[in-house]
Order: C-alpha cells, then sequence, then structure tokens
C-alpha cells in the first residue's frame, strides 16, 4: 500500500505507475490489495523507562486490542479508531509517546527470497524517494539470511 498526499492527483498516479513499470511491479487498483491489511493504531514508548508489565496494565485499561515488547520498544497496537483516546490516557501516565500513528499492519504475508527480495527493495525505495509519497506498506517476509544480505 502506498499512502500518498498530494496536490496533483493525476501527476502522482502517473509518477507511481512509472516508478511500479521501471522497477518490475504492478501498480494495481485503488483499494485492491485492502483485504490483505489492517488499518491501525500503533503507538511506541521506550522500554528502558517503563516496565513491561506496567505498560502492558496501562495499555489494556487504557482500551488497546495488544501491547509487544522488542528490542527496546514498547508497541501498543490499537483499533483505528481509538488512537487517540488510547495515546492520551497513556501519554497522562507516562508522557509523551516516542510515536503514535496510524498504519497498515498485514493479515496475509507472502515470502520472497534471492533476487525477488533485492528487487522488492528497489520497488519500495524508488516509492519512497517520491516527494508525494508519505508511507510505503508491504506485506513480504523477508528471511534473516536475505536480510543479511541486503545490509551488507
Amino acid at each position: 500500500i502506498v499512502e500518498a498526499l498530494t496536490d496533483n492527483r493525476n501527476r502522482t498516479a502517473s509518477d507511481l505507475r512509472s516508478i511500479f513499470t521501471k522497477n518490475h511491479g504492478t501498480m494495481g487498483e485503488s483499494g485492491s490489495v485492502g483485504f490483505m491489511f489492517e488499518h491501525v493504531g500503533m503507538i511506541e514508548y521506550p522500554a528502558e523507562k517503563i516496565l513491561e508489565e506496567a505498560m502492558l496494565e496501562a495499555a489494556i485499561d487504557a482500551g488497546a486490542e495488544n501491547c509487544e515488547t522488542a528490542e527496546g520498544v514498547h508497541s501498543i497496537t490499537t483499533a483505528f479508531e481509538t488512537l487517540g483516546s488510547v495515546r492520551d490516557a497513556l501519554a497522562q501516565k507516562f508522557g509523551d509517546a516516542t510515536s503514535a500513528k496510524h498504519l497498515f499492519m498485514p493479515k496475509i504475508t507472502a515470502p520472497a527470497s534471492g533476487a525477488d527480495v533485492a528487487t522488492l527493495m528497489e520497488l519500495v525505495e524508488a516509492l519512497e524517494d517520491n516527494d508525494d509519497v508519505q508511507e510505503v506498506f508491504t506485506n513480504v517476509e523477508i528471511s534473516d539470511a536475505d536480510a543479511a544480505t541486503l545490509s551488507a
């Protein structure tokens, strides 16, 4: 899913179609892959300042759907509609979050490996380089070995 903010829809659609074509992709109709994603709210707090149990309890009390702690970050998932109220409730208890935003989480993932991963990442980077693109969401599942190859 590509989120874009533009003052000229036709120009942006043309630019994105061109990027997809040049990078071996295909642009679907608006909303054609929406069923593979869930529109949710995501709030993040640094884990070193707040105990995991305290964050979990506060998130549940605030109405969050999920709270996970990994890699030094508490990630609280909310329904799209309740992001603001959950963010405000947690801010009263713990202060401002590092991040609070809407995003598309994949419901269905698709594995990619080898050359496909490199091609896909080139497409994503080209899309992100467009001035009108705000965010790019994918449902690709990349193995640790392929991710390490990309980083090298």
